[in-house]
C-alpha cells in the first residue's frame, strides 16, 4: 500500500511525475484527479498515493486517452488499464517490427482525416488525431498535420464544400487537443513565458492554440489567455506573468482600424523588452503597419519559431523596460 500521509509540496511532485504544477493544479481543480491536503500556509501537500496515482495518469494520458475519461478511475482501474496499455504497445511495437511498418506520412494523415470530419465522427478524428500525435511527436504534428488540417477545414468551407458545423466540430476537436497538449509539456526549469492570446475582436482560438502548443513543444512556458482579449487585460497579464513574448493570432481582419488600435495600445502598454509577435492569416495584410509599432509579423508557425528563438528566453524581472 502506497503511503496516504501529505508531505509532498506541489514543486516535487511536479519534478517526480513529469508533470507541470500547471497541470497539476488543472487536474485537481477540474477533473478532481487527486485530492491533496493544505499545509499551515494553505499550500498543497500530496502523499506517495497521490504521486503514484498521478504517474498512472500520466502514462494513460500519454497512451493517447483524455483526462476527462479517466480522472474519475480508481487507482486500482488505472493500474489495470496503464498495464494493458503497455503490454498491447509492446505488441504493436513487435508487430511493426516484424512487419516494418513505416512511420505514417503526415500528408496523409491530413487526408484520411476529411473521412470522420465529413461524417462528423468527432470521437474518431480524436482518436485519430492523438495517433499521430504518437506516431510523429508534437512539434512535426503540429506544423504538418494540425495547421495544414485548419487551412484545409477553412478552404473547404469558404469553397462550399463542407459546413460551418463541419469546421467548427474539427476546429473544436483539434484545438481541445492542443490546449490540453501545451499544458501537460512541462516548460524548461529556466525557461521564460510567452502568453498566447488572441486581440479584442478576434473570436477564433484554434490559431492562438497553435501557437501555444508550438511554443510549449520549444520548452517555454506558456500562459494561454484564448480569445477576444482587450488590450489591456493582454498587457496587464503579461507585467503580471513577467512575460517576455506575447503572442497574438488574428486569423480574419473583421475590423483592420480596431485591431490596429488595440495592438498600438497594447506595445505602448508593455514594456519595449517584450516582444510581441503577431501570426495568422490576417497578419500579412497588417505587416507593413505591425513593423511600424516594432511588432513582429509572423505568417507560419516557422516564422514563430524564429522569434522565439530571437527572444531572450530567460526570466524577466517585473516592470523591466
Amino acid at each position: 500500500m502506497e503511503d496516504t500521509r501529505p508531505k509532498h509540496p506541489i514543486a516535487v511532485v511536479a519534478e517526480r511525475t513529469g508533470l507541470s504544477q500547471d497541470i497539476l493544479r488543472v487536474w485537481e481543480r477540474r477533473y478532481s484527479a487527486v485530492q491533496p491536503s493544505r499545509g499551515p500556509g494553505g499550500h498543497r501537500l500530496y502523499s506517495d498515493a497521490d504521486i503514484a496515482r498521478l504517474r498512472l495518469l500520466s502514462a494513460a494520458t500519454t497512451a493517447g486517452r483524455s483526462i476527462s475519461r479517466v480522472a474519475h478511475l480508481s487507482t486500482r482501474e488505472l493500474t489495470r488499464m496503464v498495464e494493458e496499455d503497455a503490454v498491447a504497445r509492446a505488441a504493436r511495437a513487435r508487430a511493426r517490427s516484424a512487419a516494418r511498418e513505416p512511420v505514417p506520412n503526415a500528408a496523409d494523415v491530413v487526408e484520411r482525416a476529411a473521412v470522420p470530419i465529413a461524417a462528423m465522427d468527432s470521437a474518431e478524428l480524436e482518436h485519430m488525431l492523438r495517433r499521430a500525435i504518437a506516431q510523429l511527436g508534437m512539434a512535426t504534428f503540429i506544423e504538418d498535420v494540425a495547421a495544414p488540417l485548419l487551412r484545409r477545414i477553412g478552404d473547404d468551407w469558404h469553397a462550399g464544400r463542407s459546413t460551418i458545423a463541419h469546421e467548427h466540430l474539427a476546429s473544436a476537436t483539434i484545438h481541445d487537443i492542443l490546449v490540453e497538449a501545451m499544458r501537460s509539456m512541462a516548460p524548461r526549469s529556466t525557461a521564460a513565458t510567452v502568453l498566447v492570446a488572441t486581440p479584442s475582436g478576434e473570436r477564433h482560438a484554434i490559431g492562438a492554440a497553435l501557437i501555444g502548443a508550438a511554443a510549449a513543444s520549444e520548452g517555454w512556458r506558456v500562459v494561454y489567455l484564448g480569445a477576444d482579449m482587450p488590450a489591456s487585460e493582454i498587457a496587464a497579464a503579461a507585467l503580471a506573468t513577467k512575460a517576455r513574448v506575447v503572442a497574438l493570432s488574428v486569423i480574419y481582419l473583421h475590423d483592420r482600424a480596431r485591431t490596429l488600435a488595440e495592438l498600438r495600445s497594447l506595445r505602448a502598454l508593455v514594456p519595449s523588452s517584450v516582444t510581441i509577435v503577431v501570426g495568422g492569416r490576417a497578419a500579412l495584410a497588417m505587416a507593413e503597419d505591425l513593423g511600424k509599432l516594432g511588432v513582429v509579423v509572423g505568417t507560419t508557425l516557422l516564422d514563430l519559431h524564429d522569434a522565439l528563438a530571437t527572444a531572450p528566453n530567460d526570466p524577466v524581472e517585473r516592470g523591466a523596460a
